[in-house]
């Protein structure tokens, strides 16, 4: 493999984790960032069903790495001491799946307006999770996605000298920069002093429909081979979106993707290949 660290969101193969796991062989990745094991969310695992996931993943010579959680993708109107018992039991499967990383977000806001009072409570809320955090060695990896506090490239940036430490740090995902219109090479030359971890994920400004890597707006080569020469040695995590999978709907809030075509082993390959492809021209 031209890249040791490539993993992906391999529910977007199948939803049998089992499925997942000879799909990943087959392309010898040895990772894989778990966000719905069997069509259920991570986050909702059982302990004995956090077990038996451990014990297929030593089977097929697997490792996480990252928790794909849901954490702080609700509405900053909502109840947060339940949200907040969810982000702890994330912890713990964290910790049995043996990863130190948590991919997680900054919050929705209904009205969709963010204002002075509304980033107070953000940045409180992150700071308790951060806390959380540091008891139990854990690095929380915020992801730019849209519609969230952070989404915008000066929101990430503001978020980052505020709470940047060992852990929280940042994931870069050029995706989402260029479905919430911005300039990705801009968004690295702001945050990659931040940037622990890589969603390899491109879209295309004209409509955000996103596209193998290397073939939308992301500047995918630009953004890895200034990470590269910069030292990078973190992961590179495939999230395709290329086709719909079982669960997607959860993950949008709005239904563009809905009419897709199913995804499944053909569309992340096609992922896997257009981000080896770009490897190639810049290692």
């Amino acid at each position: 493999m031209i890249y040791e660290k490539i993993s992906g969101f391999a529910d977007e193969i199948d939803a049998n984790v089992v499925t997942q796991f000879e799909a990943l062989n087959r392309l010898n990745m040895k990772y894989f960032e778990p966000r719905r094991i069997d069509g259920k969310n991570i986050s909702t695992l059982t302990d004995e069903e956090v077990v038996e996931l451990k014990g297929k993943m030593d089977k097929y010579g697997i490792e996480v790495s990252s928790i794909g959680s849901p954490i702080g993708k609700v509405f900053i109107e909502d109840d947060f001491t339940e949200h907040f018992d969810l982000y702890k039991r994330v912890v713990y499967i964290a910790k049995a799946l043996e990863t130190k990383y948590i991919r997680m977000f900054s919050f929705y806001t209904k009205d969709g307006v963010w204002n002075r009072e509304k980033r107070k409570v953000v940045i409180e809320r992150l700071k308790m999770m951060i806390d959380y955090a540091k008891e139990n060695g854990i690095v929380l990896l915020h992801e730019n996605e849209k519609d969230i506090y952070g989404d915008t490239v000066d929101r990430c940036v503001d978020l980052m000298e505020e709470l940047y430490c060992d852990n929280f740090k940042a994931v870069f995902d050029p995706a989402n920069f260029v479905q919430s219109e911005q300039d990705t090479k801009y968004a690295y030359d702001k945050l990659y002093k931040y940037i622990e971890y890589m969603h390899i994920k491109d879209a295309l400004i004209d409509g955000g429909r996103v596209v193998p890597s290397g073939m939308g707006d992301g500047n995918m080569e630009y953004v890895l081979k200034n990470l590269f020469d910069k030292g990078y040695k973190g992961f590179l995590s495939l999230e395709p979106h290329l086709g719909s999978f079982e669960g997607l709907a959860d993950l949008e809030l709005d239904d563009k993707m809905l009419n897709l075509p199913k995804s499944g082993e053909g569309t992340f390959t096609i992922a896997y290949n257009a981000l080896v492809d770009i490897l190639k021209k810049i290692l």
